[in-house]
């Protein structure tokens, strides 16, 4: 490969390790905001946990719980990127 090609190349993988630290930093927010509602329904008595408003509290945590794992994915095949760029530079 000449050295222009790897030019562009390293300017993909940076622009794609970006997108991942944004993708992770929005990840851990969503993270930290699952886990105070999660917070939040526990410390609902029982019969409110039962009530349309806990239930819906607990439908919303385990929404968020996969778009955190969405998130985590995407991750993880964003540095499946970056490396398999690093091996096509060599």
């Amino acid at each position: 490969m000449n050295n222009e090609r790897r030019k562009v190349l390293n300017l993909i993988s940076g622009k794609i390790e970006t997108m991942k630290e944004e993708l992770e930093s929005l990840r851990d927010l969503l993270d930290a905001v699952k886990d105070e509602e999660q917070e939040a329904f526990d410390n609902l008595p029982e019969g409110l946990q039962q009530a349309d408003r806990g239930q819906a509290m607990e439908a919303a945590v385990e929404k968020l719980q996969e778009v955190y794992d969405a998130a985590d994915d995407a991750c993880e095949r964003l540095q499946e990127a970056v490396d398999a760029i690093a091996e096509a530079a060599q």
